[in-house]
């Protein structure tokens, strides 16, 4: 007998090891007396941060290698099996070439390498780090983000200054205090009324997207909305359908730049007319289940899966996301 799917896996960004320890935020010398034996994730202007080339851990670095004591910039990012973790900027050094590999939607990219380390983004490489990696340049990624979009105080416009190791500002004129911020927004897989978890599910592409790629709709939340309301009025505006049945799968952090994706599942009548947002969504339609269960077996080759019945390709969104989990769980699952 078929059950509702649920998500088979953690998100892969959801994925973390490290204790973040809040209180050691407020604790300078607790945090000063471990900082010799602390390693640091760097992230350069891009954001990208350094692995071992064929492994899945970041390179970090030593903490004594920035000083002896936390520099003014340090981002305390939490702590793990008794080592203080930290996130700096800094740069590829030495002699640089590049590697080929499929980064996010399987895509084919130019890597940074030298030293035997590559100089990876979050969205593409992400889904290859171990527990602990993706916890931290996740973390570290969306301070990043926070910080270069908080320079000025919200209030009154003045410089802001770091405080708590990272996870606070302070602004200079009146010493108003921001934290960082998360958008919530809600992401959607909308399977038709066949069985209990459908035979075809709707997928749409947007108009900046390269050509065959598809993913279930998604959409921010509003000001004084619920998130099942966000559901419902997303997929009326993205897609012309109503859905019903709003059920809650799991949730992601992605820090591009600031959001959290709280993923859902809703049902739609398969008849209804699909009517694509003009200048939002260039097309929306209907996918068997055995052509996304075949775009899954053809994922590695980086080739295009023929949609049946149709003129499209469909390309799978990147191994980082919570959109590709959730299309593993639908399409695994029994209709």
């Amino acid at each position: 007998m078929s059950v509702p799917f649920e998500l088979g896996a953690l998100p892969t960004l959801s994925r973390s090891t490290v204790d973040r320890q809040e209180t050691l935020r407020t604790n300078p010398e607790r945090l000063a007396a471990k900082w010799s034996e602390a390693r640091v994730v760097l992230l350069d202007d891009t954001g990208r941060t350094p692995v071992v080339e064929g492994g899945s851990a970041l390179a970090t670095r030593k903490a004594m290698d920035f000083g002896t004591e936390p520099p003014a910039d340090a981002v305390f990012l939490g702590e793990w099996e008794d080592v203080d973790y930290w996130s700096l900027p800094g740069s590829i050094e030495g002699d640089v070439d590049s590697v080929r590999l499929a980064g996010s939607w399987g895509v084919i990219e130019e890597v940074p390498r030298a030293n035997g380390e590559l100089w990876v983004e979050l969205r593409g490489y992400g889904e290859r780090l171990d527990d602990t990696s993706a916890g931290l340049f996740t973390t570290a990624q969306a301070l990043r983000h926070w910080r270069r979009r908080s320079r000025f105080c919200a209030r009154d416009g003045s410089p802001t200054q770091l405080i708590q190791f990272g996870w606070a500002s302070r602004c200079e004129a009146k010493g108003h205090e921001e934290y960082p911020r998360t958008d919530p927004a809600v992401i959607c897989l909308v399977h038709d009324l066949d069985g209990v978890n459908g035979s075809h599910v709707l997928l749409a592409r947007q108009p900046i997207w390269p050509p065959d790629r598809y993913s279930v709709l998604a959409g921010f939340v509003e000001a004084g909305e619920s998130l099942e309301g966000c559901v419902v009025r997303e997929i009326r505006e993205e897609a012309g359908i109503e859905v019903g049945d709003v059920r809650y799968l799991g949730s992601q952090p992605w820090p591009f730049p600031r959001s959290i994706m709280l993923g859902f599942t809703a049902r739609a009548d398969r008849d209804a007319q699909l009517v694509p947002a003009e200048g939002e969504i260039e097309e929306a339609l209907w996918v068997s289940r055995e052509d996304v269960r075949a775009a899954f077996r053809n994922a590695g080759s980086g080739l295009p899966t023929p949609i049946a019945g149709g003129a499209s390709n469909l390309l799978l969104p990147g191994n980082s996301s919570i959109a590709r989990v959730m299309l593993k769980a639908w399409a695994e699952a029994e209709e």
